[in-house]
């Protein structure tokens, strides 16, 4: 029986290092912003190269990204248009459904960061990569 180290000639091994730094950069930028676009960027450019699991966690962290994004622009633009029209209190529940859609969208992009880190530390493939919930 031969006895695998962690490299690239045991079919079994896949790496969890990209997909884990994926998920800590997500989990970054619900801070900051700026690295979940880098997030995106290495989970595309690792997509096709890698094994089933690691590949299932690479769709799963697009699929989420771009979900989150649909949502956070439909946030925005309820913001930006109920702000203003809160002068004359008829964009007072553009505003507060605004706040709460960004709100919620946050802790869901959270959850899903946190629910992959699991599945990935257990060395499972995230089970529904290509849902939109949890």
């Amino acid at each position: 029986m031969t006895a695998y180290g962690p490299d690239q000639l045991n079919p079994y091994y896949e790496d969890r290092t990209l997909p884990a730094v994926v998920y800590g950069l997500y989990l970054i930028g619900l801070v900051n912003g700026l690295t979940i676009l880098i997030g995106l960027l290495i989970a595309y450019a690792n997509r096709d190269g890698a094994g089933p699991r690691a590949q299932s966690h690479y769709v799963f962290q697009i699929r989420s990204f771009w979900t989150a994004i649909g949502w956070w622009i439909i946030g925005v633009v309820l913001l930006l248009w109920g702000i203003p029209l809160s002068l004359i209190l008829i964009g007072v529940p553009l505003v507060i459904l605004g706040g709460l859609i960004l709100a919620l969208v946050h802790i869901w992009f959270g959850l899903r960061c946190v629910l992959g880190l699991v599945h990935l530390w257990r060395g499972e493939a995230y089970p529904r990569p290509r849902t939109w919930l949890v």
